[in-house]
């Protein structure tokens, strides 16, 4: 029997349009039906060059399920390549064209000599969320566009981590890794965001290291990069949060990229003397029982459950309860990820619910005994209830309705002190 799905925090694969979009002059060309890229495009932060309202797409109807759409396609692609200035076109397809087998490879074939790339990437909603969209314009560009390259570039990193727009603080994040990256004295190579697009996407193959900061999203292809074109990669599960999981890290890249280690404990202990230095400051604020909850929950995707769970007990010493991941994860990567979440500080250790149903979730947290005002962190889906509990909230997930990010991020020690502002902020108000 068919099930209702209440508030689901993704969209469908072809929601991969905005991973194509935030690669500087890259374009999604869509082979799909009309309506697509209004509805499955952000209404904050998703304009600029190419904006979802100029995306080229086949809007394909009745005639072409019938008699196929492969030349309303290549006339797409060609009128596109026209009129569109882009360095990079990625076609995307619908569900349409995937059911009634377009075969959009063969057509995709014949633009092989073109001035510009043209890729693309089989998006069919059916097959996943944006999460598995993300991946697959990556293997895209990594099977269709990229070669292996005898030429390195000595301390060349790529770095993989957020899926743009999914997280409101993707940019954020990418420009603080890039941050931490280059204080080791490594160089930074990221394809998403200002200034990067398709000359960072050319050096991929020249890197002497792949960067991975995800639980799951995006283990696949650093396998296939490692296959095809020779980059060993550093596996990162947890997003650095916070002065004891950023140190951490950093400690963990010295030892994979074989940096001078006393160079790396220098720079940790400016970073560490600086955030405790903030920390003392408001020591009474923090130890005032009466503002912050005795415990929380994050309702997220396995990437910011697992980070600001870490964050929140290993650094600022708060009791998790359940907690809440949202992105439809993966079974094979479940137990792996269970098990980071009993790798906490102190001997706590975290219960983790695979759940994308907003009702069951809903439920289950109405129902927890948080002794006192709970801190609930997730989507704007879980404001209205964690305000009926009298609950601190912060939004820190799509959909989210309550606030703009232009670069702001969570990662690294500077993103956590934002971090930590924004949860105090919320909790005091409610003693002013």
């Amino acid at each position: 029997m068919a099930k209702l799905l209440d508030k689901q925090r993704y969209k469908c694969t072809l929601g991969a349009m905005q991973t194509v979009q935030e690669i500087e002059r890259a374009i999604p060309i869509l082979h799909s039906g009309p309506g697509c890229a209004q509805k499955l495009s952000d209404s904050i932060g998703s304009s600029g060059y190419f904006s979802p309202n100029i995306f080229p797409c086949t809007s394909i109807n009745e005639k072409d399920v019938v008699f196929g759409g492969v030349k309303k396609l290549e006339t797409t692609i060609e009128n596109a390549q026209k009129v569109i200035d882009a360095d990079l076109y990625v076609v995307l397809i619908g569900c349409i064209p995937e059911i009634v087998g377009d075969d959009t490879a063969e057509v995709v074939s014949r633009f092989e000599g073109s001035e510009k790339p043209v890729i693309y990437a089989s998006t069919a909603g059916f097959k996943g969320n944006n999460y598995i969209g993300h991946e697959q314009v990556i293997d895209a560009i990594i099977e269709q566009y990229l070669e292996a390259s005898d030429e390195k570039e000595k301390g060349l990193v790529n770095i993989w981590a957020d899926v743009p727009y999914q997280d409101l603080f993707w940019l954020g994040n990418i420009r603080e890794l890039e941050k931490l990256v280059a204080e080791l004295g490594l160089i930074p190579n990221a394809i998403f965001g200002y200034g990067h697009g398709i000359k960072n996407i050319k050096r991929i193959p020249k890197a002497e290291y792949n960067l991975l900061v995800s639980p799951w999203v995006s283990v696949g292809y650093m396998k296939k990069m490692e296959r095809k074109l020779g980059i060993p990669c550093l596996y990162y599960p947890t997003l650095p949060i916070g002065v004891f999981e950023t140190s951490r890290f950093l400690r963990e890249v010295r030892k994979f990229t074989c940096v001078d280690a006393e160079k790396i404990e220098s720079i940790i202990n400016k970073h560490e003397n600086y955030y405790y230095y903030l920390i003392e400051r408001y020591a009474d604020m923090f130890l005032e029982t009466r503002v912050m909850a005795k415990q929380f929950s994050v309702v997220a995707d396995a990437q910011y459950a697992l980070g600001i769970t870490k964050f929140l007990v290993n650094d600022l010493g708060l009791i998790p309860a359940k907690q809440f991941i949202t992105d439809d994860t993966p079974k094979a990567f479940q137990e792996q990820i269970r098990t980071e979440f009993e790798n906490l500080n102190y001997g706590l250790k975290a219960e983790v619910s695979f759940e994308t149903d907003g009702y069951k979730i809903y439920n289950e947290i109405q129902s927890h005994d948080y002794h006192g005002y709970p801190l609930i962190l997730g989507s704007y889906y879980e404001k209205e209830m964690t305000e009926k509990m009298f609950g601190h909230f912060l939004n820190i997930l799509w959909p989210v309705q309550d606030k703009v990010v232009l670069d702001d991020t969570y990662v690294g020690y500077t993103g956590s002190i934002r971090l930590i502002e924004d949860i105090y902020s919320v909790a005091v108000q409610r003693w002013n």
